[in-house]
């Protein structure tokens, strides 16, 4: 497939971060330093790269004489089923892990500099390619990649996240470029350490990046005191991969899922790296971090994380119904169970990812929210109620209709649509609505329009970003 033909068949959303490779723009010095470093590289790491490495170069289309181009790199992934992109420096971690998902390699269009040779603080084709592609050619590495991006989008970020990230962006920029003053430099480092120093303990996403650092950047496979690089960031740096190789300077720690504890320093060579047992342990350790994320626990708990985030997430209901927004509140029951969410602002309601029609953020531009549980004297979720059923309960449409959550929540109004799909009762729709819970507190007034409520009887997933992208 043809760049622009790959990049059609990308999601709509991830396109405007794809850029396109105009081969003729790297220069002759681009290109010597290209084979200098390629040279020298698998020179150096002949044996102390795992031995997929070398394979890996040739299979991904990666020659030693000249940058590859992204055709000739898509031609040999189409192979192993996947594709790359190349994109203008970093970009957000969570597209990032899209991309990963979508089984799609991401690499950077820029070549380093000579005065960076050595070490690059900024991702470039070297580092994207040579780094990052060889080891597609180990399934289970692949998998373990894939799944990686899978777990990533999930992930909860918060603003502070979003800060350091374009701090961190910023610093390399300047780094790289021969304009920058020393000034500038240290400006920006300077507010790297400010916002590094934060006392908020990191996030979801922040913890998961330093998994995906310690392993798919800077990555040791084998034993402590015998070890293969994996990692794209070692095997792209002539000076990292000789100094990590000091074990006086460097120490070496087994990889577990306690790695996520330790921070990095993307600018910085590392001061320890971690080595893993083989794949399989890699996506042990992946698991593991993954089955106490938000999106795998569920509950109030996790509504709390995202209501603690501040960013938009995404609350799933045992139905398959979503809510994406900003959460601001979860009410819970004396046993800790959610019995009401509300978010703020812009709210999407979705359906097993998919919008549900007229319940974008256009409509719920101010805010939602409804309530979770059973209803008194249902056997069954309320959903799960055929429409004669529910007349049969007295609910219908155009009557005065009452009600009465297991958690005291009591929603009363005139019954106006019953949104169904897959046969379940998703939305029910009221007019002249009153909310109240158990205390009296009034939840929505009948002041404020028409009422929406979500069906279901509990929260099993709270995840990073939105249920439909696309829209």
């Amino acid at each position: 497939m043809s760049q622009q033909a790959i990049i059609h068949s990308l999601p709509a959303h991830l396109r405007p971060f794809v850029k396109t490779q105009n081969y003729e723009d790297y220069t002759p010095r681009d290109q010597a330093v290209w084979r200098f470093v390629m040279k020298h590289l698998t020179s150096q790491l002949a044996d102390s790269a795992h031995p997929v490495y070398l394979e890996g170069l040739e299979r991904t289309g990666i020659a030693l004489d000249h940058i590859p181009s992204i055709d000739e790199m898509n031609a040999c992934l189409a192979r192993l089923g996947w594709r790359a992109v190349v994109v203008d420096g970093f970009i957000p971690p969570a597209i990032f892990m899209e991309f990963q998902a979508l089984k799609v390699l991401v690499i950077a269009l820029d070549m380093r500099s000579v005065e960076h040779i050595f070490y690059t603080p900024a991702p470039d084709i070297v580092h994207e390619s040579a780094g990052h592609a060889p080891f597609i050619v180990d399934i289970d590495y692949a998998e373990f990649l894939q799944r990686f991006g899978e777990v990533g989008m999930k992930a909860i970020a918060t603003r502070e996240d979003l800060e350091m990230y374009e701090a961190i962006r910023s610093l390399s920029i300047l780094k790289e470029c021969p304009d920058s003053t020393p000034a500038q430099i240290a400006a920006a480092e300077a507010k790297l350490e400010r916002l590094s120093a934060s006392d908020t303990p990191p996030s979801e996403a922040a913890l998961l990046t330093r998994l995906h650092w310690w392993t798919v950047e800077y990555g040791l496979v084998g034993e402590i005191d015998d070890y293969r690089i994996f990692g794209a960031g070692l095997l792209s740096s002539l000076g990292e991969s000789k100094h990590c190789l000091d074990d006086n300077k460097v120490k070496k720690l087994p990889l577990t899922v306690d790695a996520v504890l330790t921070p990095y320093d993307i600018t910085r060579e590392q001061p320890q790296l971690f080595v893993t047992r083989s794949c399989k342990h890699l996506s042990q350790v992946l698991e593991e971090f993954a089955a106490s994320m938000s999106f795998s626990k569920g509950g109030a708990g996790a509504l709390r994380t995202a209501i603690e985030a501040g960013s938009i997430c995404t609350a799933s209901y045992d139905t398959g119904v979503q809510v994406s927004g900003v959460f601001e509140e979860v009410l819970r029951d004396a046993v800790g169970n959610p019995i009401y969410l509300r978010t703020s602002g812009p709210t999407q309601l979705a359906y097993r990812e998919k919008e549900m029609i007229g319940h974008g953020v256009d409509y719920h531009s101010a805010g939602f929210g409804s309530p979770i549980g059973h209803i008194k004297d249902f056997s069954r979720c309320l959903s799960e109620y055929t429409i004669d059923e529910l007349k049969a309960h007295d609910i219908a449409l155009g009557s005065r209709v009452t009600l009465e959550y297991l958690s005291g929540i009591t929603v009363d109004g005139t019954l106006r649509n019953v949104l169904r799909q897959d046969h379940r009762n998703l939305i029910l729709s009221f007019e002249d609505c009153t909310v109240t819970d158990l205390k009296g507190r009034v939840l929505f007034d009948p002041a404020w329009g028409t009422y929406d409520l979500t069906v279901g009887s509990d929260i099993t997933s709270v995840y990073g970003g939105v249920a439909d992208r696309e829209t």
